[in-house]
């Protein structure tokens, strides 16, 4: 059983809320405005998992989705495509049948959104989307198990989850909203990243409050000291509620002062997102679009 006081002592996970609250809050104020240029606004914009998770999502909505995808770059020849497209588990084989750019397939996976179902069932799901194409995998953590204090019992299904993953990249959702407080989204990071997480991402989108700059504050802070004590670089994902260009500059800043340029790219970047798309082409372009 892992020392879990150890790892908390390790990370610093005894944050105050106010003080996070406070230090983002200059971060942005300070350097935000210089971010907010048509070069970094193509940068967001080709970190984006353009998501589809809605119930009526059927083979139908997602073939146009991607049709739209596929013939992006004859349309707008000097925007870079999107990083990958995201759905439902078994929506995962029609993109990849459909899809003919490079781009990632994500399929959220492991009871999501709310991860209430048995590790088994977690498993198979994992394992049958990635034999569906899925590339990419979004999971939640079991957010109630964490808010227990069951730290040993969140940390094992991760890491059994990563295995079935099967070398797919593996996108650990904390559901921030739901830990609340500064020290919980440090925490649910660390155990998140030593459990295998390629990527750990703020939340499902299924939530309020989902992301938020201060949760991306902490997480971005937890991965900085993760690669400075291992030298493996996890990715950051922002997800739920970004809607606006405004919103994209102020995660894009965050990464950009704590991590640094290294993690400006959609391998280590990604923003979860359906609505954002619009929002970054009408800015890049200079007129109204609603392409997406």
């Amino acid at each position: 059983m892992r020392d879990f006081k150890a790892l908390w002592s390790e990370y610093a996970c005894n944050l105050n809320d106010d003080q996070v609250k406070e230090d983002v809050s200059t971060l942005l104020v300070e350097k935000a405005n210089e971010n907010k240029t048509v070069e970094v606004y193509k940068l967001c914009f080709n970190c984006i998992d353009l998501t589809s998770l809605g119930t009526t999502d059927g083979p139908a909505t997602i073939e146009a989705m991607v049709k739209k995808v596929n013939v992006f770059p004859a349309k707008y020849p000097d925007v870079p495509s999107v990083a990958a497209i995201c759905v439902y588990p078994v929506l995962a084989n029609v993109v990849k049948d459909k899809l003919q750019l490079p781009l990632g397939i994500a399929a959220v996976s492991a009871g999501f959104p709310t991860s209430q179902t048995f590790l088994e069932v977690k498993v198979a799901e994992t394992a049958m989307a990635v034999s569906d194409g899925a590339s990419e995998i979004d999971v939640v953590i079991s957010v109630g198990k964490f808010l227990e204090e069951d730290f040993e019992m969140v940390y094992e299904e991760l890491a059994e989850i990563k295995s079935a993953c099967h070398g797919a990249h593996l996108k650990v959702i904390l559901e921030t909203g739901a830990l609340v407080s500064a020290e919980n989204i440090k925490k649910a990071s660390v155990i998140a990243m030593v459990a295998g997480a390629d990527f750990i991402k703020t939340s499902t989108g299924k939530m309020s409050p989902a992301a938020t700059v201060e949760a991306a504050y902490v997480m971005c802070t937890a991965i900085k000291e993760f690669y400075q004590k291992t030298g493996e670089k996890v990715g950051f994902k922002p997800a739920g509620g970004i809607v606006t260009t405004e919103d994209a500059v102020n995660y894009y800043t965050i990464v950009k002062e704590i991590l640094g340029e290294e993690w400006l790219n959609n391998k280590l970047f990604r923003i979860g997102a359906s609505r954002l798309a619009n929002s970054l082409l009408t800015d890049i372009s200079g007129q109204t679009v609603a392409y997406f």
